[in-house]
């Protein structure tokens, strides 16, 4: 019957050898946009079709309720009938919870248990390190529950922690785990980690129990194979360890997760945990053009561990990726915004593409803000997917706050927002009690909380900190006024003095850094406007942005929360090293950390349809500073054959380099605008460009840079840079310079983007 069945007739050759082959252990290695949703739900159709199982022998697991409920529903199309006979359908943690109620008995709980969720949890802990008279500044509670949820993740129970794990938590890490486990025992509770922990330990203390579900759940499904941590794939093993009959689903080369536990060597090792698996690839793609996936498979090739795929389709060529640099981070917001309503207009010789068919992919949510400002200014609606927009992030929510106060003291709503952030000893009665005197005075409440303190209303550690809170607010109320400090100086001063930079500084949270690039960000912003109050203003409108009913709106987004989604036309700004590959993420894991950020690159490639444009900025701020920028590693690993180089109008007539020649890499071609002024190729390549015929502007792309890092650089020397101005050389590092600018203070170069002060006047800049 399955043979004729008509699900069948609607895979293509490889999609059906997955879908048919039933017996003994089987990887299916998708690529990006090969139907592997479509190949999974219709196995799972041929299996009940042809009687090997019946719904509730089916084990079909998957990360998001989301992916759970889509494959549902398309089980159910291809059946004609509802699947609620499938009940062992769903996420790990959700399928976890049906067993564990079966089995609490033997981990010590009830069956009644309770699930803590993330609030409950550091509850929990924060009682546990105050009781251990631990310094919860230092060594806060939620560092302690990242640290915990790894140690779950990779499925290590207090009494079997590798002695490696001691030092945690300045040595305290396992004692407060098992201090944890225990008082969690004792609430008849768990966190999400145990859902996985305690059934895996179940499974592995009671052999006769994981036997009866081995021999219930007769075929094993699992989705996103790439992106299972320790305890899952443990989990799986241990359920498929009898029949074998499991068919994992993934791709190892968009396994980007491994900073919240994912280990793409579970994928990279199917054959040997399974001997004799099968391995089918789906390489047909029904996503993208030739042009997209050939540049996607030319960054991807860099990475050494991989199984290896090659992705093809039957579309046609399409556009090539484009490539093109910018002077820094806000021109190319501008350029991005332009660009996206030209294509909007239809107006760059392609179809007209909506607003909604665009999305521009970031590596970090900090680089979100130049976009929302700029798309502000143009009157483009946008929105923010994956989380909360730039300005309504909590932390600038809370600078914000202070700012308000300083240019309105009466700004009560600001006053309650921060008066106990950070912490400042100052309880709910505490703050009660401000309230009760501001109101009865009929006064402002930073007035009222003064009134309080002459009282002798409030004593302790909150008076005092409250009376340095409201001095320092009427000090930073006379600098707002004084012409001797810039806003951005007093911005500074705010965030520095109130203690909200060293509240973050402190936090030891995988979030924490995120936030402080987010107030340097914000910082930053304040450039563009003459005062605190222009700003307020300005932000008052963005926030206002949220009205917009307009029907097309681009999205915004980070490459990690585009997984999984596809648009037809596709931005990639921030291609520069330390940014993207992100610096931190190799610092911390080296080639590991490089491999992921490659997988990233990836990624963001194959979530374009049509069209995928690549930028970088020859400088952007970091930390305050201007520096300049080196183009990713990535580019250099695009090949040249599917590459456009744009040279837009308004970048001095520079080109960008697409090409190996001479056996330099592209990465020392495929450079800003800067470059091209700086380097000893500028006058051949502007005779070349000169000797041009008009009819053949489109071979820019073919344009190679010939720039060379200057090195003969000496101290004492007088330079010249574009956005710096003149300076002093004082020190030499191979290519780097340290030079003390006369007006911009003292900065590390790269040599390349300095010219000698003599010939400064005959750059035509």
């Amino acid at each position: 019957m399955a043979r004729g069945a008509p699900y069948l007739d609607e895979l293509n050759a490889e999609q059906r050898a997955a879908v048919e082959t039933l017996d003994g252990p089987v990887l299916m290695l998708a690529g990006a946009g090969t139907g592997k949703t479509k190949a999974l739900t219709t196995r799972i159709v041929h299996l009940l079709n042809t009687g090997r199982a019946q719904p509730n022998e089916i084990l079909a697991v998957t990360f998001t309720n989301k992916a759970a409920r889509e494959m549902k529903e398309r089980v159910a199309r291809l059946l004609g009938q509802s699947v609620e006979g499938m009940p062992w359908l769903g996420t790990f943690h959700s399928i976890c919870v049906k067993l564990l109620r079966r089995h609490a008995e033997l981990v010590g709980l009830k069956s009644n248990f309770t699930i803590l969720d993330t609030d409950d949890q550091l509850r929990l802990l924060k009682q546990l390190v105050q009781a251990a008279d631990v310094d919860d500044k230092r060594w806060p509670a939620r560092m302690l529950a990242g640290i915990i949820d790894n140690w779950k993740n990779r499925a290590w129970l207090p009494e079997n922690l590798p002695a490696a794990e001691g030092s945690a938590y300045d040595g305290l890490g396992p004692q407060l785990y098992a201090q944890y486990q225990t008082r969690l025992k004792e609430l008849n509770a768990v966190d999400f980690g145990d859902l996985l922990l305690h059934v895996v330990t179940i499974f592995q203390q009671h052999e006769d129990i994981l036997a009866q579900y081995q021999r219930w759940f007769k075929y094993v499904l699992v989705d996103e194979y790439q992106d299972t941590n320790v305890a899952q794939y443990l989990w799986l093993r241990l359920l498929a360890g009898g029949h074998k009959n499991i068919c994992c689903v993934g791709d190892d080369d968009q396994s980007i997760y491994g900073w919240r536990g994912a280990e793409v060597g579970n994928i990279l090792r199917f054959e040997k945990d399974f001997p004799g698996a099968a391995v089918i690839r789906l390489e047909q793609n029904y996503r993208s053009t030739p042009h997209i996936l050939a540049a996607a498979a030319g960054v991807i090739s860099g990475n050494e561990k991989r199984l290896g795929k090659e992705l093809w389709t039957e579309a046609e060529d399409g556009e090539m990726v484009r490539l093109i640099g910018h002077w820094d981070g806000e021109e190319e917001a501008r350029w991005i915004g332009e660009e996206a309503e030209a294509l909007q207009r239809g107006t760059r010789g392609m179809r007209p593409i909506s607003l909604n068919s665009m999305a521009i992919l970031v590596r970090a949510s900090h680089q979100m803000r130049a976009f929302e400002d700029r798309f502000l200014t143009i009157g483009m609606p946008y929105r923010v997917i994956g989380g909360p927009r730039f300005y309504e992030r909590m932390e600038i929510r809370d600078a914000m706050a202070y700012f308000r106060l300083v240019v309105s003291p009466e700004d009560d709503l600001a006053f309650e927002r921060v008066v106990n952030t950070p912490k400042r000893g100052l309880g709910d009665k505490a703050q009660q009690k401000i309230q009760v005197e501001a109101r009865s005075q009929f006064l402002p409440l930073h007035e009222g909380a003064q009134m309080l303190l002459d009282a002798k209303g409030l004593g302790g550690k909150g008076a005092v900190e409250l009376q340095r809170f409201l001095d320092n607010l009427r000090r930073w109320q006379r600098l707002e006024a004084s012409p001797e400090v810039t806003h951005v100086e007093l911005a500074e001063i705010i965030l520095d003095e109130s203690g909200y930079t060293g509240m973050w500084q402190n936090d030891k949270s995988p979030e924490a850094p995120g936030r402080l690039e987010n107030l340097k960000e914000l910082v930053k912003a304040l450039e563009q406007f003459e005062n605190l109050q222009g700003f307020l203003e300005h932000v008052g409108l963005i926030m206002d942005n949220d009205k917009d009913d307009a029907d097309e709106k681009i999205s915004i987004m980070t490459l990690h929360a585009a997984k999984g989604l596809e648009f037809p036309a596709v931005f990639l700004p921030g291609w520069e090293d330390g940014l993207f590959p992100s610096q931190r993420s190799m610092d911390e894991s080296g080639q590991k950390g490089l491999e992921e950020e490659r997988r990233l690159a990836y990624v963001g490639i194959t979530r374009a349809e049509e069209l995928c444009t690549i930028s970088f900025a020859g400088n952007r701020r970091v930390y305050g500073q201007w520096q300049s920028q080196m183009p990713s590693r990535f580019i250099d690993e695009l090949p040249e054959a599917h590459v456009e180089v744009l040279t837009p109008p308004g970048l001095y007539g520079g080109g960008y380099g697409a090409a190996q020649t001479g056996g330099r890499s592209r990465l020392d071609q495929a450079v800003s605008d800067a470059d091209v002024y700086n380097s000893p190729g500028w006058k051949r390549m502007q005779a070349r460009t000169a000797q041009r015929p008009s009819g053949q502007a489109q071979e820019s792309r073919n344009i190679v840079i010939e720039a060379v890092a200057v090195s003969s650089f000496s101290v004492g020397e007088r330079v010249f840079h574009q956005k710096f101005g003149y300076g002093d050389v004082t020190a030499v590092e191979g290519d780097k310079l340290s030079i003390a600018f006369d007006k911009a203070g003292t900065k590390k170069v790269v040599a390349r983007f300095i010219v000698s002060a003599a010939d400064a006047d005959t750059i035509p800049f």
